[in-house]
C-alpha cells in the first residue's frame, strides 16, 4: 500500500478495535515493512492518536483510551449499525438517552455517504419498535429538524394538527417531553413562537436560507415545551370521554400515554388525561377512530365536535 494517507487510515482501523497487534502482523496486513509501520505509528502519535507499544515477544501496538481521543474511524457495516442503533434509540424517547441519541445521529447523517444512508432507512423502516406508550415519529424528521437547528436554516414541512398546512419556520429546538418530540420554532408567515408535534410533521425540507435566532419568550425551549413562558401560561386543558371500543383497540391512537386509557367494559373504555394538543386535533382523532364516543369535557373539545357535524351536515345536504 503505497498511498501514505489511506495507509494511515487503515492502520488507525485497525488499531481502534480491541486488541494488540504485533508490528510484523500490522506489515502484513497493510502490505509494508515493519520500518514503515514504526514510521507510521509516530506519525499517528504526532497527530495525536495514543499508540502505545510494549516490547518482548508478545509485544506489538494498540489504542489507549484519553481523554483527548480524535474522531474515530468506522467502516462501512459498523456505521450503518451505530446508525441503525441511534435512530431506534431516537425513536423510543428513553429518558437520558433520547436526545442524545438525536445529536448523536444527526453528525453521522451528515457524514454519512448516500448509498449508506440508504442503507440505514431501509433498516430503519424494517425495524417495528412498539407503539403502547404514544404516537411514534420518524428518526429521518428528527434528525433534519435537528439538523436545521444546528445550521440555524430555515425549513419548510407539512403539519396536521387536524388539518394538512405548509409551515415556514426559523427552528429553534427540539425537546423530548413525556415521551413526545416537540419542534419550537418562530412561524414565519403568523409571525409568532409555535409549538408542533414531530410526529404530526411530514417531509421536512431545510431551505437553505440562513438566520439569526430570535429572542424566546423562555430560558430555553425545552421550558418553552414546559410552558414556563415568560408570555403566557401553559396551554394544557383536561380530556373526559366514554368511547365504544376495547382499550388495547384504542391506544396509541389519540397520541395517549401510559393510564390515560381505562377499560370499562369488555367494548368500551374511559378517556382521562390532561392534553397539551389542540382540541381541534383532538376532535378530529376521536372521529378517526370509527366508533361511537361521547366528550363529557373540555367545553372547547364538545364546540369543535359541534362545529365538524355542522360542516359535514351541510356538505351531505347540497344537492
Amino acid at each position: 500500500m503505497t498511498d501514505t494517507p489511506a495507509r494511515l487510515l487503515r492502520l488507525l482501523s485497525l488499531l481502534q478495535t480491541p486488541r494488540e497487534w504485533p508490528g510484523s502482523e500490522l506489515a502484513l496486513r497493510l502490505g509494508v515493512t515493519d520500518r514503515t509501520v514504526r514510521r507510521d505509528i509516530d506519525r499517528l502519535r504526532d497527530l495525536g492518536y495514543p499508540v502505545e507499544a510494549t516490547l518482548g515477544a508478545t509485544g506489538g501496538y494498540r489504542l489507549v483510551a484519553g481523554k483527548a481521543m480524535p474522531p474515530l474511524l468506522l467502516d462501512d457495516e459498523e456505521a450503518v449499525a451505530i446508525a441503525v442503533g441511534l435512530r431506534t434509540a431516537a425513536a423510543s424517547a428513553i429518558t437520558g438517552i433520547d436526545e442524545a441519541a438525536v445529536r448523536a445521529l444527526t453528525k453521522l447523517d451528515q457524514v454519512l455517504p448516500a448509498k449508506l444512508r440508504r442503507r440505514v432507512k431501509v433498516l430503519g423502516t424494517a425495524v417495528a419498535l412498539p407503539t403502547d406508550d404514544g404516537p411514534t415519529v420518524d428518526p429521518e424528521v428528527l434528525t433534519t429538524l435537528a439538523a436545521a437547528v444546528t445550521n440555524t436554516e430555515r425549513v419548510r414541512f407539512t403539519y396536521t394538527g387536524g388539518t394538512a398546512s405548509r409551515r415556514h419556520i426559523e427552528p429553534l429546538g427540539v425537546v423530548s417531553s413525556r415521551r413526545r418530540w416537540y419542534l419550537v420554532g418562530h412561524d414565519l408567515d403568523r409571525a409568532d413562537w409555535r409549538i408542533f408535534r414531530v410526529d404530526r410533521i411530514t417531509t421536512p425540507h431545510p431551505t437553505g436560507a440562513r438566520f439569526t435566532p430570535r429572542p424566546l419568550p423562555a430560558a430555553d425551549a425545552a421550558a418553552y415545551v414546559a410552558g414556563q413562558r415568560t408570555d403566557w401560561g401553559t396551554p394544557e386543558f383536561h380530556v373526559s370521554a366514554t368511547i365504544q371500543a376495547p382499550a388495547h383497540q384504542i391506544s396509541g391512537r389519540l397520541g395517549d400515554s401510559p393510564g390515560d386509557l381505562t377499560p370499562l367494559t369488555a367494548h368500551s373504555c374511559r378517556l382521562e388525561a390532561t392534553r397539551d394538543d389542540s382540541p381541534e386535533w383532538l376532535a378530529h382523532r376521536l372521529i378517526a377512530l370509527g366508533v361511537d364516543f361521547e366528550v363529557h369535557e373540555p367545553a372547547e373539545l364538545i364546540t369543535q365536535l359541534n362545529a365538524i357535524a355542522t360542516r359535514l351536515n351541510h356538505a351531505t345536504s347540497r344537492r
